[in-house]
């Protein structure tokens, strides 16, 4: 049996709606999906708890999916089930996003559970290389995309984002905490013209079973918005949520949708 522990946003419905039977859905108070109900939620300070539960249930596998709040941790509250991963715990919330995961994949591994991937799960969130728009990026586009993607590389060397924007080879906006929909809604506030494109990529070296970068159809929208030129993914490395909805909004906006090979 596989469980999903579920945050925000619409992957958790997109996983469940491809799966023959739905899984147990889990979710970490605080962080509850807007999308589907969760049948099961745990606070961090009864992890050890929840797990036991898990395997009560007979779940052998786990995939985690959508965004998640870091809570705060209350000490009076932890359990004795949960005491000896408060350590790995409490680096966990220090870390950057990736640091944050690996420890919880650890976590679950050592409790015995094998974790799967969203696009284990469902592999055609993922696409492959190609420009699937009416609109094709032009010999501009092609340059900020190899500006962006250097910047990307950077960005994972300090587990900071997954996205950037780039215009005319400056970086006008990086991804931080407060994810890709703040930055571009920051970006439409600024009066300071008109191009550029969003990149997305995963982190260099990330563990791929969690927080795959994700894009959907109001990730165009806050594009647009933005005054951006197109989108640029690197192919096979990000969910693409209701695909053909964000391929029709591109082209609707006048715009490319770009799954670019890594560099």
């Amino acid at each position: 049996m596989i469980a999903l522990i579920a945050g925000r946003g619409q992957l958790p419905a997109e996983l469940i709606s491809r799966l023959p039977n739905r899984p147990l859905v889990c979710a970490m108070a605080g962080s509850e999906p807007d999308a589907v109900e969760a049948e099961l939620t745990f606070r961090l300070e009864q992890f050890g708890s929840f797990l036991e539960r898990l395997k009560a249930a007979e779940v052998t596998e786990i995939c985690l999916a959508g965004a998640v709040r870091r809570p705060q941790i209350d000490p009076s509250m932890i359990d004795a089930a949960t005491l000896p991963l408060v350590p790995v715990l409490q680096a966990a919330i220090a870390a950057g996003d990736d640091g944050a995961l690996r420890a919880v994949i650890g976590i679950l591994e050592q409790s015995g559970f094998a974790v799967k991937a969203a696009h284990e799960i469902a592999p055609d969130l993922l696409m492959s290389e190609g420009i699937p728009t009416r609109v094709q990026p032009g010999e501009i586009d092609k340059v900020d995309a190899s500006r962006a993607a250097g910047i990307a590389m950077a960005l994972s060397a300090a587990d900071v984002g997954q996205a950037c924007a780039v215009r005319a080879g400056q970086a006008i906006a990086i991804e931080t905490l407060f994810g890709t929909d703040w930055m571009l809604a920051s970006l439409a506030t600024r009066p300071d013209g008109q191009g550029g494109l969003l990149y997305k990529a995963p982190k260099a070296g990330q563990d791929r079973r969690a927080d795959l970068p994700t894009i959907g159809p109001s990730t165009v929208e806050g594009a647009a918005m933005a005054g951006l030129n197109g989108i640029v993914l690197e192919a096979g490395g990000v969910i693409v949520l209701d695909r053909e909805a964000v391929i029709a909004a591109c082209d609707r906006r006048g715009m490319f949708l770009w799954l670019r090979s890594p560099e």
